[in-house]
C-alpha cells in the first residue's frame, strides 16, 4: 500500500491538489500586489512538482496505477481552478468553464467505464497533451498580464476553446473505437462458447 500510494511522486501530487485553494485565496485579492505574486509562485511551485514527479517516478521506477491516475487528476483540478478564478475578471472565460466542464466530465465518464471494462490506464493522447499545453501557455499569460486589451484576451480565450473542442472530438472518437472493439471481442469470445 506505501509503494503504490505514499511514493516520492504521489506526495507531490497530493502537494500539487494542497496548492490549489492556497492559489485560489491568493489570486482572490490579487489587487493586493503580494498575494498577486503568491499567486504565481504558488502555480510556479504546482508546474515544477508536476515536471519533476513523472521524472522521478521514472527514473527511480516508482510508477504506479494510482500515480497514473493521480496526475492528470491533480492537472485538471489545477486547471480548473485556474479557469475558474479567471472567469471572474473575464466573461468570455465563464464559455470555457462550461466547455472544460464537459470535455473533463466526458473523459472521467468515458475512463471509468474503459476501466470497468477491463482497459489497461493509458497515458494522455497527443491532442490531449497540445491541448493541456495551450491551456496553461494561455491561462498563465493572462495571469502574467492582467492589463492586457480585451480583444486580445477574447482572440486567447477562443482560440484555446476550439483547441478543447478539437479534443473532446477526438476523445469522443477514441472511446467509441475502444468500446466498439471490445464489443467486438466480447461478441467474439460468446460465439466461441456457443
Amino acid at each position: 500500500m506505501k509503494k503504490e500510494y505514499f511514493t516520492i511522486p504521489n506526495l507531490m501530487g497530493y502537494f500539487r491538489i494542497l496548492l490549489i485553494p492556497v492559489f485560489c485565496i491568493l489570486y482572490y485579492h490579487s489587487e493586493n500586489a503580494g498575494c498577486f505574486y503568491g499567486a504565481v509562485i504558488v502555480l510556479c511551485l504546482s508546474f515544477l512538482s508536476d515536471f519533476f514527479d513523472g521524472k522521478i517516478a521514472r527514473r527511480f521506477n516508482m510508477v504506479t496505477d494510482w500515480g497514473k491516475m493521480l496526475d492528470p487528476i491533480a492537472d485538471k483540478i489545477t486547471l480548473g481552478a485556474i479557469i475558474l478564478s479567471l472567469s471572474f475578471k473575464y466573461k468570455i472565460v465563464v464559455a470555457m468553464v462550461v466547455l472544460y466542464i464537459i470535455k473533463e466530465g466526458f473523459m472521467a465518464v468515458a475512463g471509468i467505464v474503459s476501466i470497468k471494462k477491463g482497459n489497461k490506464i493509458e497515458g494522455a493522447m497527443w491532442y490531449g497533451k497540445v491541448c493541456t499545453f495551450g491551456t496553461y501557455v494561455i491561462l498563465i499569460t493572462l495571469l502574467l498580464f492582467p492589463n492586457l486589451k480585451l480583444t486580445f484576451v477574447n482572440i486567447l480565450v477562443f482560440v484555446n476553446m476550439v483547441i478543447m473542442v478539437f479534443t473532446l472530438v477526438n476523445y469522443i472518437f477514441y472511446y467509441h473505437r475502444i468500446f466498439k472493439s471490445f464489443h467486438v471481442e466480447t461478441n467474439g469470445n460468446m460465439e466461441t462458447f456457443s
